[in-house]
């Protein structure tokens, strides 16, 4: 009888990087308790960037037709741009053209190795996930679609509303408190396609493109609970409600395939 030799390598723990050490804030949106972070040396930014890089060129060779990078909901590109979590004095801290430095080199890295037709990038300017705000999210918003526009990426997906929750028969829904803040954006990312994202449904998302306010809707809850959503808004059909109780969850299935198409109905 033959017998193998396997060997199992234990990874330490390591803290998660950032722009800053400081913990993270504990607001509506941090449903999670988490380590304090550990502030990214200059000296190691290159080489997160070539990680960016690395997942780019993988994707495209797996088939995918372009990525998306996340500057987005508090994570690591954001928590560079945004003044609220980044407290730095070297050169990507202070200044806005500072704080967004770390985000465009990746920009940059990334479309030299798949090319800026092929490359979106995800923002949300007013939105404070985590504790990651700014305190001129306009002029950040601003400069990211002009930098954004002038590197040629494919699109730039903008998340638009700030959204608190609001009790309604005994239903907890979102509404959008900050409505159409996106118009500089819009204005300044023109040679690409711009999307905008966050509580919309059909018909606002129909008077959005309509108005020429964006060229693009993103849709992400509706979507979910709905897998033929394109086909249900032709038809003007009922949607199915979604269940945020089956949101990151670890069940492969409940919350996320188990929705029912039209014709299942």
């Amino acid at each position: 009888m033959m017998t193998q030799k396997i060997t199992l390598f234990c990874v330490p723990e390591q803290e998660p990087i950032s722009s800053t050490d400081k913990p993270v804030e504990k607001n509506e949106a941090s449903y999670m308790d988490f380590p304090v972070p550990r502030r990214l040396a200059v000296e190691e930014i290159p080489d997160i960037i070539n990680h960016f890089r690395i997942a780019a060129r993988n994707a495209i060779d797996a088939g995918f037709d372009g990525v998306e990078i996340h500057g987005a909901h508090g994570f690591l590109l954001e928590q560079f741009m945004k003044d609220g979590v980044n407290d730095r004095t070297d050169e990507y801290g202070g200044s806005l053209q500072n704080r967004c430095r770390f985000a465009l080199e990746v920009v940059d890295a990334v479309s030299a190795e798949v090319g800026s037709d092929r490359v979106g990038f995800r923002i949300s300017p007013y939105i404070s996930y985590y504790g990651c705000h700014d305190s001129d999210p306009d002029a950040l918003g601003v400069y990211m679609a002009q930098e954004l526009d002038r590197r040629r990426v494919l699109y730039c997906s903008a998340v638009e509303p700030e959204m608190v929750a609001a009790a309604t028969d005994g239903e907890t829904t979102m509404r959008r408190i900050i409505p159409h803040r996106l118009h500089g954006m819009r204005e300044a990312f023109r040679r690409g396609m711009f999307m905008v994202g966050g509580g919309y449904d059909r018909e606002a998302g129909n008077r959005a493109v309509a108005s020429g306010y964006a060229d693009m809707v993103v849709f992400g809850r509706l979507f979910l609970a709905n897998p033929d959503l394109p086909r249900r808004f032709q038809l003007d059909a009922p949607l199915n409600k979604y269940d945020r109780a089956t949101f990151y969850t670890q069940d492969p299935v409940v919350g996320y395939t188990d929705y029912p198409f039209l014709d299942d109905e």
